[in-house]
């Protein structure tokens, strides 16, 4: 018997039942990609759920409802994991992209079922902790930050932060009003431990947020009123790849602008170009988040990088040298089985 609920119980993140987030649309695909037939619950617990899951025959699959409709989810209450572990005989973990967090059916459910385990794509986290841990210097990090790398590149919408609390004019960019203290803390720790911290020279304007917007290059540090900025200007460009030049290891987390939007996808296309260069002459080039593997897989580069991860928070945390919860105690030493193994 095999219950499949984990890798797509945590799609969304809306407080009680949303029916936009079901996960009924699924079926056909998962269906489909599994080659059986696969059966929907109403809901993640509870006695219909209780009902349907002896039903299941062998080599079947039961999906259950987006387990954020309950709010014990997020907060690891103990009860609702017992209910969720109720329904299986072992569990398998396959999303390392929110092992960083400590939700009742990521690591609370772990705790009362044994064998926990975790499956082949977390496996691939074995590659992303030999890298953080001995990395090749110089390190560089594209957005995000570390206390171990050696150069910080920054940008896409959080520059505009840095560039405010710097006293310069932003326009009408997107701008984190709370966080002006920390992004002067921030620049001030990268000087004192000696990392070379990177903001873009300049930047690609647009009168609106649109993909038909008006657009023009300037120097970042004067926006113009009612505008604002959605990518790295071609200066900027040539000087972030002359810097990821002189590394060997690079973890890219975030685009450089709307890259959703052909005339603000340059930079971002650009980045991604350089690390596919630099993959083929041995630097190691690892893509967190789901933005960042977006882009490679639009420009046609996935397959260059060294380590594709979709955890982008996940990858950050782990970067940070933070202990991942779902990871710590309970995956059976990370003893890697998948769903065949049901």
């Amino acid at each position: 018997m095999c219950v499949l609920s984990k890798n797509f119980g945590v799609q969304g993140r809306q407080k009680g039942v949303t029916p936009k987030y079901s996960l009924k649309p699924l079926m056909p695909r998962l269906s489909e990609l599994l080659g059986v037939e696969v059966k929907m619950a109403n809901d993640c617990i509870g006695e219909e759920v209780e009902k349907l899951v002896p039903e299941i025959p062998e080599g079947g699959v039961l999906l259950l409802e987006n387990f954020r409709f309950y709010k014990e989810e997020e907060k690891n209450d103990p009860e609702f994991a017992k209910k969720l572990a109720s329904l299986a005989d072992l569990y398998v973990n396959d999303a390392f992209g929110i092992a960083h967090r400590a939700h009742a059916s990521t690591e609370g459910v772990a705790k009362y079922l044994k064998p926990s385990a975790a499956g082949f794509l977390m496996q691939k986290l074995d590659y992303l902790v030999g890298v953080v841990a001995n990395p090749k210097k110089p390190f560089a990090t594209i957005v995000g930050g570390s206390k171990r790398v050696d150069i910080l590149i920054l940008g896409g919408g959080i520059i505009f932060t840095f560039y405010k609390a710097q006293r310069h004019a932003v326009g009408s960019s997107l701008v984190e009003e709370d966080k002006l203290s920390l992004a002067t803390s921030l620049m001030e720790k990268a000087k004192a431990k000696r990392v070379s911290l990177l903001l873009p020279a300049d930047v690609v304007v647009a009168d609106k947020f649109a993909a038909d917007a008006n657009r023009k290059v300037i120097p970042a540090s004067g926006i113009p009123d009612c505008w604002m900025g959605l990518d790295i200007g071609p200066k900027t460009i040539k000087s972030f790849g002359e810097a990821l030049d002189t590394t060997k290891t690079v973890f890219w987390n975030g685009p450089m602008g709307v890259f959703e939007f052909d005339k603000f996808a340059t930079g971002t296309e650009a980045i991604a170009k350089k690390l596919a260069e630099l993959s083929g002459k041995g630097v190691t080039t690892i893509i967190g988040g789901s933005d960042s593997v977006a882009v490679v897989e639009k420009v046609g580069l996935a397959e260059k990088m060294s380590h594709i991860s979709t955890g982008g928070g996940a990858s950050l945390e782990l970067l940070k040298g933070k202990p991942l919860p779902v990871i710590g105690c309970h995956l059976l030493s990370l003893m890697w089985i998948g769903f065949a193994d049901c």
